[in-house]
């Protein structure tokens, strides 16, 4: 989506198709080679599994001198308008002793041109045929669907573990048909305000029994209800949710109970310079300096320290601002306030009869920084110099803070 790839496109008459996000069915074809491949290596790679990239050019050999059902010709026929020479090809040819034809580049050229020729057509011709196949059985047990302005829908989007786990997000709101399968929600408290999305990858929101739904301007959490709960503790944790429903908000809060501080020898200072920041990047880098900004995380700086800072690939193909705090890490004192252990956890939850757990939006960004350490935590960017005004990511000693909280 960059302009060098535009102008490249532009330049070679290609049309660029876009794909909306975690719906690999829209590259099915890449995908289904990647399987095939991935499938040849396992049968042929030794068994400590190493050699792998080395068996990768004689895998590829071996899929393009073979037809394809699609087109009916090997892709190397295709590409070069002739057929490939294999290791036999070879040895028979030299056992036969048989001439190898002599072309000036002129008449090569010429040949190669004559036979594209010839084949383009044929070649469409099969690919239109394969594509209505493939139309008609996916349309086979397809039922059409549609939403509409405002609508609830639920988001089937992958955790932040894992890629291949996914699980129902929402309710979010639909803004826009953009085209008959693709929807743009909106979806407060994510990355992106609104985002494009499959209709495959959405479903009708209905609030079912025993689910309580705090709707607000900013976020619409949904509270999940156990259904072993007897209907007057239900009942009892409705009147909870509802009397504290600002803690049931996908923004982080901020505690008053303590303050995290950064204590280092005086007279030292950490001062790096800034790591080069690619051009591609620069755009992420600001919308999530504006997003920390809205939020409080982060605040104007005139201080004399500065760490760089680092964007670091997420594994749903978005980008995690990180700080690179190794330096200030080396010589600020560390907490060893004690962590418990996991056994003598589980023996005072022995004789509990409920137990439940909760889960902190951001809980690094709800501990307040003193005003000492603030000023230790400065970072630059292309658009200026910031500052934590809340824990970041990264500095030794933050989570004895947060067991201490």
């Amino acid at each position: 989506m960059s302009g060098l790839m535009a102008d490249l496109c532009h330049l070679l008459k290609v049309k660029q198709i876009k794909t909306s996000v975690y719906h690999p069915q829209t590259d099915g074809l890449v995908e289904r080679f990647n399987k095939t491949l991935k499938q040849m290596l396992r049968r042929v790679v030794a068994e400590d599994g190493r050699d792998w990239d080395l068996m990768i050019p004689y895998m590829l050999f071996g899929i393009r001198e073979v037809p394809q059902a699609s087109t009916g010709f090997t892709p190397f026929e295709l590409l070069f308008s002739r057929q490939p020479r294999g290791l036999l090809d070879v040895a028979r040819q030299a056992w036969e002793q048989e001439p190898a034809p002599q072309q000036s580049v002129i008449e090569h050229v010429r040949d190669m041109r004559e036979r594209i020729e010839k084949v383009i057509p044929i070649v469409k011709e099969h690919l239109t045929e394969a594509q209505r196949a493939q139309q008609r059985l996916y349309n086979r047990p397809a039922q059409p669907r549609e939403f509409q302005l405002g609508d609830k829908v639920m988001i089937l989007i992958p955790t932040t573990t894992s890629k291949f786990l996914a699980s129902w997000k929402g309710p979010y709101t639909v803004v826009e048909r953009v085209r008959s399968v693709n929807y743009r929600v909106r979806q407060p408290g994510r990355r992106r305000e609104e985002q494009l999305y499959h209709i495959n990858l959405m479903k009708k929101w209905v609030a079912a029994p025993g689910h309580l739904v705090a709707f607000s301007e900013e976020s619409s959490p949904v509270i999940h209800i156990g259904e072993q709960l007897l209907p007057n503790q239900k009942a009892e944790l409705q009147a909870l949710v509802c009397q504290f429903k600002d803690v049931f908000s996908e923004k982080p809060g901020r505690t008053t109970i303590i303050q995290h501080d950064i204590i280092t020898p005086p007279g030292t200072i950490v001062r790096q310079r800034p790591y080069r920041v690619p051009e591609a990047r620069r755009l992420a880098i600001n919308e999530e300096i504006q997003k920390m900004r809205k939020l409080g995380i982060i605040e104007p700086s005139r201080s004399p320290w500065s760490s760089p800072i680092v964007m670091v690939p997420k594994p749903n193909g978005t980008l995690r601002f990180y700080n690179d705090f190794r330096k200030l890490n080396e010589i600020s004192m560390f907490d060893g306030y004690p962590m418990p252990r996991v056994d003598e956890l589980l023996d005072r939850l022995g004789g509990a009869r409920f137990i439940s757990t909760i889960h902190l939006t951001k809980g690094y960004w709800q501990l307040p920084l003193s005003e000492s350490a603030k000023e230790k935590t400065a970072f630059s960017t292309p658009g200026g110099h910031w500052q934590y005004r809340v824990l970041p990511f990264g500095l030794h000693g933050a989570r004895a803070t947060l067991q201490q909280m």
